[in-house]
């Protein structure tokens, strides 16, 4: 794995429309910068990426997790997403965040019977990567439905891709659009 730059970050949330937010909401980002090897060139076989990909779920989640400053059951909500550089195909994202990645994150999060929500796009340095959020367990809890936004100023160049996961310690701050609660989720499907 060829790594140039790595960011984690946190973000708490402990006030909105004017009301305390207790326990904070906590999100982390995760993000590691790699060197795309089928950059500018068509490559029917993308099994390097894939394999990459299993090395970063559990690396980036692992990574997140530490940030929260927490054992990884308390984690509530995960999401993955990619930015290609240009000289990149948007199936070399897929291929690093769909086969191999899951499994490493879902366990560095203490588990997770629920899709994990992912956005890939091309983009050049600076470009924005909105990473979708939903609980770990259960889909289906709007609650947790969120993002979070990351992005490097200097990434990812022409023939990198930017590779995100984030995770959570909570849902939106004071949710009220009703739907399954947590304390209501069966986790069997991965989606109630």
């Amino acid at each position: 794995m060829q790594i140039r730059k790595l960011l984690t970050i946190v973000e708490e949330t402990r006030q909105e429309a004017g009301r305390t937010i207790e326990p904070p909401v906590l999100k982390a980002a995760a993000v590691a910068v790699v060197k795309n090897p089928f950059a500018g060139s068509y490559h029917e076989d993308l099994s390097e990426l894939i394999d990459l990909g299993e090395e970063l779920g559990e690396f980036l989640g692992q990574r997140a997790v530490a940030a929260l400053s927490d054992a990884p059951d308390g984690i509530h909500s995960y999401g993955k997403g990619a930015i290609v550089g240009e000289d990149g195909e948007l199936e070399h994202a897929a291929a690093i965040l769909h086969p191999k990645f899951g499994n490493p994150l879902r366990n560095a999060c203490g588990g997770g019977k629920a899709i994990i929500p992912s956005s890939k796009k091309r983009g050049g340095m600076g470009t924005a990567l909105d990473v979708p959020l939903h609980y770990k367990d259960a889909a289906f809890v709007r609650t947790h439905y969120d993002a979070m936004e990351v992005r490097l100023c200097d990434a990812p160049r022409r023939d990198e891709i930017l590779v995100a996961i984030v995770v959570t310690k909570g849902g939106r701050p004071i949710p009220r659009i009703g739907g399954l609660q947590i304390s209501e989720v069966q986790g069997a499907d991965g989606l109630h």
